[in-house]
């Protein structure tokens, strides 16, 4: 029974990426992608509300990352600040939580929040957490794979007009797949990092009640813009396969 409910799933999915127009592709393309700007929109707003509300204790998003990662026993990463706007970030290759000067300097809400999540990084690096090892595996190969699709399936349409074969154009779908698998991946890492982060600030008592409830908020507009990636990798992908699929028709 379960054999034959997978076929009739892959025949249906099968049959939906036959029956899938061009059009129809861009759409949901189009679709995600105003999304994605609705929700960057509403992240920069959250970040800007919370970033007027200051800590109980008035400590820098420096200092509590320090006390995030000392407190867990994490004492080879190194805590230190980067350019840019929301470019925070942790670099398991250096062992760096990096902080972006208005978080690193930050007293607020936001800050605290955004330095703690980076943390939830590092603390997934230092045990192990098999998404993360998964994830930081794949970069290399994303690295290429993200360049070089996109250009390998347009080659790969010149080249069906005049040979008829698709063999590159598949190719290229192959390595948007790797892409978007790695944007899958990456939902997990980061909403366990923000776990992680409320979880700590909660049971430090640096946050509760309302201000811990806007760390929450700031960190579920965040993870939400990781969501969108992932669907407009999904939805490149079905664009692409219409494409294809449609000279294959005509």
């Amino acid at each position: 029974m379960f054999l034959n409910l997978l076929q009739a799933s892959v025949e249906g999915q099968s049959q939906f990426l036959s029956n899938l127009t061009t059009s129809e592709a861009f759409l949901m393309v189009i679709a995600v992608g105003i999304a994605g700007m609705l929700v960057q929109l509403r992240l920069r707003s959250v970040v800007s509300k919370y970033s007027q509300v200051p800590m109980p204790t008035g400590i820098t998003g420096a200092e509590i990352a320090e006390k995030m990662l000392r407190y867990n026993g994490v004492n080879d990463v190194v805590v230190t600040h980067t350019g840019g706007y929301l470019t925070d970030h942790y670099n398991p290759a250096t062992k760096t939580v990096n902080l972006s000067d208005e978080v690193y300097h930050g007293r607020s809400i936001t800050a605290a929040a955004i330095a703690c999540h980076e943390c939830g990084h590092a603390l997934q690096h230092a045990k192990g957490y098999a998404p993360l090892k998964m994830r930081s595996a794949l970069v290399p190969l994303v690295q290429f794979s993200s360049t070089a699709a996109t250009w390998i399936i347009i080659t790969g349409l010149i080249m069906t007009a005049s040979s008829g074969s698709q063999t590159l154009c598949w190719i290229g779908i192959g390595l948007m797949c790797m892409s978007a698998l790695f944007s899958i991946i990456t939902l997990p890492v980061e909403y366990n990092a923000s776990d992680r982060a409320l979880k700590w600030l909660e049971s430090s008592g640096l946050l509760f009640g309302e201000e811990l409830e806007g760390a929450k908020i700031s960190l579920r507009w965040a993870a939400r813009t990781y969501l969108v990636a992932a669907l407009s990798a999904i939805a490149s992908i079905l664009y692409y396969v219409a494409l294809i699929n449609g000279r294959n028709r005509d």
